[in-house]
């Protein structure tokens, strides 16, 4: 039965994200291996610093705009170009199990505030299972880019949309993965605390990040972040971190100071060096931002 549904959820979802990647073709075809560092050098306190270089506004795409784009609506987080043609790779946001935007405002904003027109998204339905929420994830980019392309946004100027990545939570760290296996255009996925009944990704082509907490009853790491961790392609630059101490909220707003730190310079790291290409953060992602907090810390495939 699952074999069935996830086959009748591919078609919809495989064309969605090629309209998404065909679309943002037609907008620019930067070089292959092309680096788009911005910003100061990385250090430890510019990552862990309250939010990054860049000031940031806000678009809000209501639900009922939406909803011919098959997501819950969004508000989009964007940062403010200082320089003229300056643009920002674009990250979509996929919130967890009966989460919603306001969940992951913090987060959204600074990743954004690093140089990232991020897509802090709702879901259809709250309880939506990882495959859905991956559909819609595909939705919100369409419409992003559509709007992107028109020029009807605000943050059009600034969003480079033939850069894309997902990051999600909980089942949103799943549908991420799952999104990465429809979508291998995807430069980078983040997924913090993935959820998932599929276990294995090995059609996942897209740089992978896995955010894992310790004491994480929900999503029990020997059962999901491990096991989608280590089926990974050998060959893909893949890394799986553990917080120390830490539990299966430790992404939302409800984690401490310290939590949210540590959630958002792994994720803003991760995207900086394959999202943007910027080998400047090389030595960051591969344990430079490891102040102690991580009982666990594998970093592979590059």
């Amino acid at each position: 039965m699952r074999t069935r549904r996830l086959a009748q959820w591919l078609s919809p979802a495989r064309a969605a994200f090629t309209t998404v990647a065909l679309a943002a073709a037609c907008l620019s075809a930067p070089a292959i291996a092309a680096d788009y560092a911005k910003g100061p050098a990385p250090t430890v306190a510019l990552l862990t610093a309250p939010a990054g270089p860049y000031q940031t506004a806000t678009y809000k795409i209501a639900a009922a705009d939406a909803k011919a784009f098959n997501y819950g609506g969004a508000t989009v987080h964007y940062p403010v170009a200082k320089a003229p043609g300056e643009t920002f790779g674009v990250v979509v946001m996929v919130p967890g199990f009966l989460a919603f935007q306001a969940v992951y405002d913090w987060l959204v904003s600074r990743v954004a505030s690093h140089g990232f027109v991020v897509v802090n998204m709702d879901t259809v339905g709250r309880g939506d299972y990882p495959d859905e929420r991956a559909e819609q994830a595909a939705g919100a980019l369409r419409h992003v880019v559509s709007l992107a392309q028109a020029g009807t946004a605000p943050y059009a100027p600034v969003a480079d949309t033939s850069r894309r990545a997902v990051m999600g939570n909980s089942m949103g760290g799943g549908a991420s993965l799952s999104a990465a296996v429809v979508d291998p255009t995807l430069k980078a996925v983040v997924a913090l605390q993935p959820w998932h009944t599929t276990k294995s990704f090995t059609g996942v082509a897209s740089p992978t990040l896995i955010v894992a907490c310790e004491k994480d009853s929900i999503a029990p790491n020997k059962s999901h972040s491990d096991v989608f961790y280590n089926s990974l392609s050998a060959a893909l630059p893949r890394a799986e971190i553990e917080m120390r101490g830490a539990g299966h909220l430790c992404a939302t707003f409800l984690a401490t100071a310290a939590q949210k730190t540590t959630m958002a310079k792994s994720s803003v790291a991760w995207l900086k060096r394959f999202l943007d290409n910027d080998m400047r953060y090389d030595a960051m992602v591969k344990g430079g931002i490891d102040q102690g907090e991580f009982s666990r810390f594998v970093v592979q495939g590059f």
